[in-house]
């Protein structure tokens, strides 16, 4: 079919084919996006009061997109504005595809600019507050001795290795025992090499010791109490938990010990570019921000111990 003859709903779909077989883009990414589009594609519809079609898209103009934006900062379930943001952002590559792939250019969007969003810093718990919630784990009084061996084994791997949930709840009993490094694969598909130290593999082997399910190698790493595969929402509820028989504030979530990973490396003397490569940022700006948590914490020390304070 002819460019021109696409309809909107079918250039939408062309896009979404684009990002997930050329840019392999995640699936959850890929689902954001699809839901921003189709959301976009149906405001233009009710406001031009007819179906669109490609060329339709072509004549979208800046006064459309703001009252889209505005739209959805409305209504029952309003977006933030970092929410806002993704949403221009997703609509501007959006035409930037009908741009380059089907000749339809949108001049108008370059005169909307989005909500200037202050950049948040990662917020890492403390050394020991990380050794707290895995000795935590290990006493948890509410769980089974192989459940909690599982869960220091979960957290050992986040904090240890500077995992993601779902990368460490996406091995497999294949990967176990667990070599000196482990063949991430991360967002949007991108492996990386993650070394496994001692007290991580100690860990997991504790655990496999005592899980009660029979190994079959294509089986998840971690298990869940009915043996199926343990979910990223136990992760999360099995912290909150932990976290309030320690004191702990809300920003100690399992992700925290990720950027815990981070922001410990480069205060021991990591280099940026390897804390870069582990973490498997495809930015390097991205791992720059640990650079601002740690002098953060350098400047409280130094505020909190200097002798003229």
């Amino acid at each position: 079919m002819a460019h021109s003859q696409l309809t909107a709903d079918e250039a939408l779909s062309a896009w979404l084919e684009h990002l997930a077989h050329e840019r392999r883009l995640a699936a959850n990414t890929l689902e954001a996006y699809g839901r921003i589009g189709r959301t976009y594609l149906a405001f233009l519809q009710n406001h031009r009061g007819e179906p669109q079609r490609l060329s339709d898209l072509g004549t979208v103009t800046a006064a459309e997109v703001r009252a889209h934006l505005a739209e959805r900062r409305g209504g029952d379930h309003p977006l933030a504005a970092r929410s806002i943001s993704q949403t221009l952002s997703a609509i501007r590559a959006f035409h930037a595809f009908l741009d380059r792939r089907c000749g339809t250019p949108a001049p108008q969007l370059a005169l909307v600019r989005g909500a200037r969003i202050k950049a948040s810093l990662p917020r890492p718990v403390s050394e020991d507050q990380a050794r707290g919630l895995m000795q935590e784990a290990a006493a948890d009084p509410d769980a089974e001795p192989w459940e909690a061996a599982r869960d220091r084994a979960v957290l050992t791997l986040l904090y240890g290795c500077g995992l993601r949930i779902s990368e460490a709840l996406a091995l497999t009993l294949a990967d176990a025992p667990l070599p000196e490094t482990l063949r991430i694969t991360g967002k949007g598909g991108k492996t990386r090499l993650a070394p496994v130290l001692p007290a991580v593999r100690t860990a997991v082997d504790d655990y496999l010791a005592l899980q009660p399910f029979p190994p079959e190698p294509g089986d998840a790493l971690f298990r869940a109490r009915r043996g199926g595969p343990l979910t990223p929402r136990h992760v999360q509820a099995m912290v909150q938990r932990l976290r309030g028989r320690l004191g702990l504030p809300a920003s100690a979530t399992p992700h925290a010990l990720r950027h815990s990973f981070a922001t410990h490396l480069l205060g021991a003397g990591a280099d940026l570019r390897a804390i870069q490569e582990l973490l498997g940022h495809a930015s390097l700006s991205t791992t720059q921000k640990y650079t601002a948590v740690d002098a953060k914490h350098l400047l409280e020390a130094y505020s909190a111990a200097h002798p003229r304070r």
